[in-house]
């Protein structure tokens, strides 16, 4: 069957282990972890101690950490198309995160944001792209993680908006630490909610986002048709974990938001029965 996440950005920021606590209650087995929803300094003061405290208090929980997301959000001057000091920075940080998402027990790290082109040009933002993960594929190849282009709708970024251009990527640099993931709002935002996309990922899709405009409780827009998303995860038999990804919206009572999207997420994401070989 399929395996229920939720990321902790919906959680209350560096102390949310009595809400972990009520997650494993609700019958969510995985947390994504948006590392800097955790830690003040994801990079230089982070260090292996911290990481398993966090690992700790996971699993005391009866939870898994499932990997990372939001990796740059408090390291805004790293990313792609960057002059040579901040590129190097950048495989650098990443390579550390990848360690970071092993440690917890993860393996998934969804690259999002860091990725402006802005002028330039195409062929050439793509081109710098291979051989930007082609490095640092090499640099991990023995963490156990993979590193997924996270396909987005074009008001959030100008550089691997289609699920077919992540998956292009992909098989161009032909290593296993980087893979494909799917995003509910980002397939409606770009047109790609079909079942053809979906065949086309498949044996390379090891994560799914359920999400909403503005990340609001799943459902709540009209927009994503959850249902459907399940069924065409189903019809190509992904065994992988759905990932519920929403923000704190109510900071007086962040579970009574998580509780009405996990609803959605069971009723919705489900009956999935045949293997997917690389998740």
């Amino acid at each position: 069957m399929i395996k229920y996440a939720i990321s902790n950005i919906a959680l209350t920021a560096y102390d949310h282990s009595s809400e972990l606590m009520q997650l494993g209650d609700l019958g969510i087995s995985g947390l994504e972890v948006a590392p800097s929803r955790q830690w003040h300094d994801t990079w230089h003061d982070l260090d292996n101690r911290k990481v398993n405290a966090y690992r700790q208090e996971i699993e005391r929980a009866g939870l898994k950490a499932v990997g990372l997301h939001s990796l740059f959000f408090d390291q805004p001057n790293l990313g792609l198309f960057k002059d040579a000091e901040a590129r190097a920075q950048s495989l650098d940080f990443l390579e550390h995160l990848s360690k970071v998402c092993r440690d917890l027990g993860g393996r998934t790290l969804i690259y999002g944001g860091g990725r402006r082109r802005g002028d330039l040009p195409l062929n050439q933002a793509r081109s710098e792209a291979v051989t930007f993960f082609s490095e640092l594929c090499d640099r991990i190849a023995d963490h156990g993680t993979c590193f997924c282009f996270e396909p987005l709708g074009p008001n959030d970024t100008d550089f691997i908006n289609s699920a077919y251009e992540s998956l292009d990527i992909a098989q161009e640099i032909d290593h296993p630490a980087l893979r494909v993931q799917l995003d509910a709002k980002a397939l409606i935002e770009n047109n790609e909610a079909n079942i053809d996309t979906f065949r086309a990922v498949e044996t390379m899709l090891v994560h799914f986002h359920a999400n909403e405009p503005g990340l609001a409780v799943l459902g709540s827009s009209g927009t994503i048709d959850h249902a459907a998303m399940g069924a065409m995860l189903n019809e190509i038999g992904y065994h992988g974990y759905v990932s519920i990804e929403q923000r704190m919206l109510n900071e007086a009572s962040p579970l009574e938001d998580t509780t009405a999207s996990f609803r959605t997420l069971q009723q919705c994401y489900q009956n999935v029965s045949r293997d997917n070989p690389d998740s």
